[in-house]
Order: C-alpha cells, then sequence, then structure tokens
C-alpha cells in the first residue's frame, strides 16, 4: 500500500511497523501500549487449522489475529479487546491490512460477554494475558500499559474460564505466561477442564532460568502432555539466537519492540 494511503490510517502519535519483508503493516502508540516478542512467540507456537474459528482474548493492536490471518488465508479469526481506544487501534490496522473480511475485533469484556458470544462457538482461543497481580509492584501510570500488565481488568483465570465456555468439545487453547507461574497455570487449566497437551519452555539465553512457558490444552482433552525441546531467544547480547532467526526469517521486529 502506498504511503499516502497509509496516512489514511494513521493518527497522531503512532508508529508504524512491518513484518513479514512488509506484507503486514502495524500502527502502535508510540507513548501507549506496544506488542513485543511474546506475542510473536506465541503467534509462532500456535497451529491454526485452515478451517479454524479462532477467538483471540485481548488482541491489543491485534497483532497476533493479524499474523494468523495472514498466514493461514482461509482462518476466521474474532477478537475480543476490553479498550476501546486500543479495539479502534486494531480495526484500523485490519483494515490497512484488507483483512476486514476475516477478522472482526469487538470491544467488550471476556468477563461479561454473556450472550454476544454463544457457549462452544470456537474451534480455537489464544491469548496473551496479564502477568502481574494487581499488589506484585508499581502499576504503571499509563492506563493501557497497566491494563496489558497487570490483572487490574482480568487475569489469566478469567481469560482461562471465558476460553472453556466459548471453545467447542475438543477445541484447543493457547497462552504465553510466566515459567514461575506454570504450576498455577496447570492447575487452573485442569480445574476448567482443559487439559494441557502442548508445552514449551523459553529461554532468554541458554545459561539462564526459563522465562516463559507456551502452552496449548484442549478441551475435555485426555492426559498425555508432550514437551517440545526449549526455545532460546538470544545467544549472546542481544543477538537472536539461530533458531529465532529462522522463526522470524519473514518477521522482522522493530528496535522498538522491547519487553513487557
Amino acid at each position: 500500500m502506498p504511503e499516502a494511503n497509509l496516512s489514511a490510517f494513521r493518527k497522531e502519535g503512532e508508529t508504524l511497523d512491518r513484518l513479514f519483508d512488509g506484507r503486514l503493516k502495524v500502527l502502535q502508540p508510540a507513548k501507549g501500549y506496544r506488542f513485543s516478542v511474546d506475542a510473536l512467540l506465541l503467534a509462532a507456537f500456535f497451529q491454526e487449522r485452515p478451517t479454524d474459528h479462532v477467538l483471540e482474548i485481548g488482541p491489543g493492536s491485534g497483532i497476533i489475529s493479524l499474523v494468523l490471518a495472514l498466514r493461514t488465508d482461509t482462518l476466521q479469526v474474532t477478537g475480543i479487546e476490553i479498550q476501546e481506544d486500543l479495539a479502534e487501534l486494531a480495526r484500523r490496522n485490519v483494515a490497512m491490512n484488507h483483512l476486514s473480511d476475516r477478522i472482526e475485533i469487538r470491544t467488550g469484556d471476556i468477563r461479561r460477554m454473556g450472550k454476544n458470544l454463544p457457549a462452544s462457538s470456537f474451534d480455537a482461543v489464544i491469548f496473551n494475558p496479564p502477568y502481574r497481580r494487581v499488589h506484585s509492584g508499581k502499576v504503571n501510570p499509563n492506563r493501557q500499559k497497566a491494563i496489558a500488565r497487570h490483572e487490574v481488568e482480568g487475569s489469566f483465570r478469567d481469560f482461562l474460564h471465558g476460553a472453556c465456555r466459548l471453545l467447542k468439545p475438543f477445541g484447543r487453547a493457547a497462552f504465553i505466561y510466566p515459567a514461575p507461574r506454570s504450576a498455577e497455570a496447570i492447575s487452573l487449566m485442569r480445574h476448567e477442564k482443559i487439559e494441557p497437551k502442548r508445552m514449551r519452555v523459553v529461554h532468554s539465553y541458554p545459561d539462564s532460568e526459563a522465562q516463559f512457558i507456551l502452552v496449548e490444552g484442549i478441551k475435555e482433552g485426555g492426559e498425555e502432555l508432550h514437551i517440545l525441546p526449549p526455545l532460546v531467544i538470544y545467544k549472546a547480547g542481544k543477538e537472536y539466537s539461530d533458531e529465532m532467526n529462522d522463526l522470524f526469517r519473514y518477521l522482522k521486529p522493530s528496535d522498538r519492540l522491547g519487553s513487557r
């Protein structure tokens, strides 16, 4: 899309990131909440099927939904975003990438969707939830960042409960979560009758402790967990590992990505 046309979507105070060798364009607030490498790791971990209708809880700027729809051209995605300003931004990103026929972004709270989203209506649910408890450290004064990072407007438990209600029997739920909270995550999954089936542990460096877990579970699935080889993000300094370079062969993160 020519730069002149992009200006019709871009607002003051927003940056434009180009991914997949320029095939995907993403607007983000320069000073608000910006997606980071964990969202890209989750998108890479997720295994969509061509006929899936996927729900993304908390899409933010829409980065994961956009990546999935670009990767599989028959996929349908619905995003539920609690922050209206981010939902509006995600809609502009969807339109800018000509994906409005396959991605719908709604404003809403997954805890209160009720009849707006019928039970057992999605093949898969994906989410990158807030990681930090409300009273675990200073809450960011920027409200966008605070809601995305802290459990002030919904917790992992809320996201998982919503996923369970909205998944079809044997539907899949996939998420990324801090490794130190792995036991809590697995316990809550089993409480919601979403059996963990596939897990990958993410390390910043080869000799560092685990930072994240990537998990896929199946609603009403049987017991059998496959633990994949670990993923290491960096090999030295801020130089990506060979696997990360392969993973992002056509996905070139902006220097502004950083961490949550």
